[in-house]
C-alpha cells in the first residue's frame, strides 16, 4: 500500500493544523510563568495545573520547540518571547555550583533533584542553539555551544556525573549515543558547530558496532563495556520505541547526507527489528519493554501503551517510506497514525493522553508531569509537515 501524493498533501495539512491548532495552543500562552518565568507545564486533561514544580528537560524542550516554530514555521514575536522566558529560566536557575544541570526543580527555581546522566544537558543545548538563531544573540550562541562541550565531555567519560549510587556492573546505554547525535544535528541545522559531523560519525558507530545485533535482529537499549548482552534482567530489556527513535535519528541523518545508503539500510534494519518485536498485534499499539530472549520483564508497566513511542515510530515509518518507497512502510506508517491519533488525542480539550493500558483504555488522563510535555507530539507533528512539503514541493 503506497501513499498517493494526494494522501501525502492531506497528511502534510493534517499534522500542520493539528500542530497549530491543537497541541500548541493547549500548551500555550497559559503554560508561561508570567510570574518565575519558565513554564508550567504539569497539566490535566483540560489543562489546569496539578503540580507547579518545573521540569528542567521539558522546560529546555519546550524553549526549543517554540523557537524552532520561529525559525521554520512563522517567525511570530510571541513564540520568540515564550520560548526567552524558558531560556532565562534555565540560564538563572538550573545549573548547580559544579556546572552540572537539575533535573526537578521547583517554580521558582529552587534546585530539588539531579540525576546521574545529562539530558538536561542536551535540551539545554538545543534550546538555546535554536534561540539563538532565532534571536541573533550571541551570548547564547556561545552558551550552547559551552554547554555542548560539556556533554562531549561527559559522554566520552572525559568528565565525570557525580551520581549518588554506582552500578558496579559495568554497562552502556544506547541513550547517549542517541540523544548526542540529535543533539549534534540541531546544533548544526541552527548556529552550527564544526565538531558536529565528526562526533556524530562516532556516535553512529558506536551504535552500529556495539547496540545493533543482526543476528538476533534487535536493537538493545543497554549492552556491557565490550557491547556483548548482560543476561540479566535489565540487561535484557528493550525498549522498541527509544531504538526507533534513534532509527529516524539515523535516517536523518543519511537525508542530510545525500541519501547515503549505507545510513538508509542502517536506520531501516533498526526499525524493521523493533518494530517486529514492539507491535502489539492483538491491541494494536507500541509496546513499552520486552525481553531480547522472551522472557519476562521485570517492570510492571512493560506491556502499557506511552505516548512517545508512537510519535517517535510516526516519524520513522513515514520518513523510511518517503526515502525508500518501500510500501512495508507506507502500511506501517497508516497503523500507527491511525492507532495513536483514535487512542491517545483528547478530541475534547486537544493534545494526547499519556498512558494507556495494553488494550487502549485510558489509564490516566494528565497531559504534563515530570516526562510528559510540549516535546515528542508537537516535535512529530512538525517534522512531519516539514518533511512532506520539503518531499511535494
Amino acid at each position: 500500500m503506497a501513499y498517493s501524493r494526494q494522501e501525502l498533501h492531506l497528511l502534510k495539512d493534517f499534522y500542520s493544523s493539528q500542530l497549530l491548532q491543537d497541541t500548541l495552543p493547549f500548551w500555550f500562552p497559559r503554560s508561561v510563568d508570567q510570574q518565575h518565568g519558565g513554564y508550567l507545564l504539569m497539566r490535566d486533561a483540560d489543562g489546569s495545573l496539578i503540580d507547579d514544580d518545573k521540569a528542567v528537560w521539558i522546560q529546555g524542550r519546550a524553549a526549543w520547540l517554540l523557537a524552532t516554530l520561529y525559525n521554520t514555521v512563522q517567525p511570530k514575536k510571541e513564540w520568540l518571547h515564550w520560548s526567552k522566558s524558558g531560556i532565562d529560566f534555565l540560564q538563572q536557575h538550573c545549573f548547580d555550583t559544579d556546572g552540572q544541570m537539575f533535573f526537578h526543580v521547583t517554580r521558582d527555581g529552587q534546585p530539588l533533584r539531579k540525576r546521574r546522566y545529562f539530558f538536561s544537558e542536551t535540551f539545554a543545548v538545543i534550546a538555546t542553539a535554536a534561540y539563538a538563531k532565532a534571536s541573533g544573540d550571541k551570548n547564547v550562541a556561545a552558551l550552547s555551544r559551552k554547554i555542548f562541550s560539556d556533554c562531549i565531555a561527559y559522554a566520552s567519560g572525559e568528565k565525570k556525573l557525580t551520581p549518588k549510587f554506582t552500578n558496579t556492573r559495568p554497562s552502556k546505554a544506547i541513550g547517549v549515543p542517541m540523544i548526542m547525535i540529535n543533539t549534534a544535528q540541531q546544533l548544526r541545522s541552527t548556529i552550527g558547530d564544526e565538531r558536529c559531523d565528526e562526533w556524530i560519525n562516532r556516535w553512529i558507530n558506536e551504535i552500529e558496532k556495539d547496540f545493533i545485533k543482526d543476528n538476533i535482529c534487535c536493537v538493545m537499549e543497554q549492552v556491557a563495556p565490550d557491547g556483548s548482552i548482560i543476561d540479566h534482567l535489565d540487561g535484557r530489556t528493550l525498549n522498541p520505541g527509544h531504538a526507533i527513535e534513534g532509527a529516524w535519528f539515523i535516517l536523518h541523518e543519511a537525508k542530510h547526507r545525500n541519501n547515503d545508503p549505507h545510513l538508509i539500510d542502517m536506520g531501516c534494519r533498526m526499525l524493521d527489528y523493533m518494530w517486529e518485536r514492539g507491535w502489539d498485534n492483538e491491541y494494536g499499539g507500541i509496546y513499552y519493554f520486552r525481553d531480547v530472549y522472551g522472557k519476562p520483564v521485570q517492570e510492571y508497566w512493560q506491556d502499557m501503551k506511552m505516548w512517545w513511542p508512537h510519535n517517535e515510530t510516526i516519524i520513522a515509518t513515514l520518513l523510511a517510506y518517503l526515502m525508500t518507497g518501500n510500501e512495508k512502510y507506507a502500511r506501517w506508517h497508516k497503523l500507527v497514525h491511525e492507532y495513536a491519533y483514535h487512542h491517545f488525542h483528547d478530541k475534547k480539550n486537544g493534545e494526547w493522553f499519556g498512558y494507556l493500558h495494553r488494550d487502549g483504555t485510558l489509564a490516566q488522563p494528565a497531559k504534563g508531569n515530570l516526562f510528559k510535555g510540549p516535546f515528542h507530539l508537537p516535535r512529530q507533528e512538525w517534522y512531519c509537515a516539514q518533511l512532506l512539503d520539503e518531499y511535494l514541493n
